[in-house]
C-alpha cells in the first residue's frame, strides 16, 4: 500500500513539474495548494533534496525546483526513496530482500504470485516518469 508520505510526495512533485518552468517554489505554496502539513512536506522535500531529485534556494525568489529532469525520474525510484520497498513480502524484494521471518516452507507458491505481482507493478513504474503525473 502506498503511505500517505508517498501520496503527499507525488502530490507535491506532480505540482512542481506543473511550475517547472515558473522558477523555484515556496514550500509554503506547494502545501496550501496541495493541502500538504507544511511540517510533513519539509520533511518530504529534504528527502528528495538529499536524494539529488530537488535543490532549492534560499531568500527572495527562492524555493524548491528540480536538480533532474522530471522526465528521467521514474516512478518506482520516488517509491523506493519514500516508501520503501515496492513488493508486497520482503521476500520478493529486489532492493529491500529480507527472508520472510514466519515463513516455514521449503518453497511458497505466494511467493511466487508476488514476484509476478512484483515485476508487473515494476513494469509500469519504471516506465512511467514525473511527466506523466500531469499529461
Amino acid at each position: 500500500m502506498l503511505s500517505k508520505k508517498s501520496q503527499y510526495a507525488f502530490k507535491a512533485l506532480s505540482y512542481l513539474v506543473e511550475k517547472r518552468n515558473d522558477g523555484p517554489v515556496l514550500i509554503s505554496e506547494i502545501a496550501l495548494y496541495k493541502k500538504i502539513p507544511l511540517k510533513f512536506l519539509e520533511n518530504i522535500l529534504l528527502q528528495l533534496k538529499k536524494a539529488d531529485i530537488l535543490d532549492s534556494k534560499k531568500g527572495k525568489g527562492g524555493g524548491y525546483f528540480f536538480k533532474e529532469n522530471p522526465g528521467n525520474i521514474n516512478l518506482a525510484r520516488i517509491i523506493r526513496l519514500v516508501n520503501g520497498p515496492i513488493a508486497l513480502l520482503p521476500c520478493v524484494s529486489l532492493n529491500f530482500y529480507e527472508k520472510c521471518e514466519n515463513c516455514t516452507e521449503e518453497h511458497c507458491s505466494l511467493h511466487d504470485v508476488l514476484i509476478e505481482v512484483r515485476d508487473a507493478s515494476l513494469h509500469i513504474l519504471e516506465q512511467k516518469t514525473l511527466l506523466d503525473l500531469i499529461d
